[in-house]
């Protein structure tokens, strides 16, 4: 097959490009001489063109596009979180239909159904909030709609939900979890207990491959890694991959949120620069429990994650 990824400059989308590129040719959105180059080692070839920019002339001959860019984070103006992944995801969208793409992989979040409450075993089914607070989930649920709905007989649209992805080349999860311990600014909510659903970038990469040919159009999957453990059992185990030891301190899931919004006020009423210490969207995803079910996936995609925590941490170590 012939497909073209967004955001394959990224942590997973670089992932993905490594995945497909012995079994299909890989294009790959790159909007400077930098990203040309990392798409490329990758085994992409580099596409000169941007979320806002692409065009059907760009996609010619594709079979199916990969939808991996986004703005991933935990503080921000709503409207920059809509422009990226509502506006870009949309206009990307209409890339594909007028190039006569037939198939659009969509990369999309748990964040899609979290408005600050436990996800505990849940699946599809579940409808989540009908409306977000935090700006992210909102548009990455707008995202998915926007996906889901465009789905046509000749346009199968499928969306991806992995959570919390982790594994080689990752510039966010590791380094900010190194930097507080040496801080010694980590603390355990809720004493490191509450269930977290974790997906390997790896695991990502081979779900993406499966929906090339897998899934039903219009639906949405959860992708996870098989553990069903604890932060403590992640994170522990994830930060001795890196010789950290992390400290027992814990404080209340209520503590942390409410930490979070006094800081959250005072940044926004000082208009100070930067992010506060903790914000709230990352007290709200560190103090609750999230175990997702993936029996969609495995059912439709023939989904079955190919690397587990312990494998996953040698690779780190």
């Amino acid at each position: 097959m012939r497909v073209f990824i967004t955001g394959g400059s990224g942590f997973i989308g670089g992932h993905i490009i490594e995945r497909l590129a012995g079994a299909h040719t890989v294009l790959a959105m790159a909007r400077s001489a930098r990203s040309a180059e990392v798409v490329r080692g990758f085994g992409a070839r580099p596409v000169d063109c941007a979320l806002d920019t692409l065009t059907a002339e760009h996609l010619a001959g594709v079979d199916a596009v990969v939808h991996a860019a986004a703005l991933v984070a935990e503080w921000g103006e709503a409207n920059r979180f809509a422009t990226t992944n509502v506006d870009g995801t949309e206009h990307v969208l209409r890339a594909a239909r007028a190039a006569g793409v037939s198939r659009f992989i969509h990369l999309s979040s748990e964040a899609v159904v979290f408005d600050g409450q436990d996800l505990v075993d849940i699946d599809e089914t579940y409808a989540g909030p009908a409306s977000h607070r935090y700006g992210y989930c909102a548009s990455k649920a707008d995202a998915e709609r926007c996906v889901r709905s465009a789905n046509a007989a000749d346009f199968a649209t499928i969306a991806l939900r992995p959570s919390l992805v982790w594994g080689p080349r990752d510039a966010t999860l590791m380094p900010t979890l190194v930097e507080m311990a040496a801080r010694h600014r980590f603390v355990w909510i809720r004493g490191g207990r509450l269930l977290v659903s974790t997906a390997h970038v790896q695991n990502v990469a081979h779900a993406v491959e499966l929906a090339l040919t897998r899934g039903v159009g219009g639906e949405a999957y959860f992708i996870a890694d098989a553990e069903r453990g604890t932060t403590r059992d992640f994170f522990t185990g994830l930060m001795a991959t890196q010789g950290v030891t992390l400290p027992d301190r814990s404080i209340p899931p209520s503590l942390a949120r409410a930490m979070a919004a006094t800081l959250a006020a005072i940044w926004r009423l000082f208009r100070l620069r930067g992010q506060p210490p903790i914000t709230p969207l990352a007290a709200a995803v560190l103090s609750t429990a999230v175990s997702l079910r993936t029996e969609k996936a495995a059912r439709e995609l023939g989904y079955a994650p190919i690397i587990d925590w312990e494998r996953g941490f040698a690779g780190l170590a």
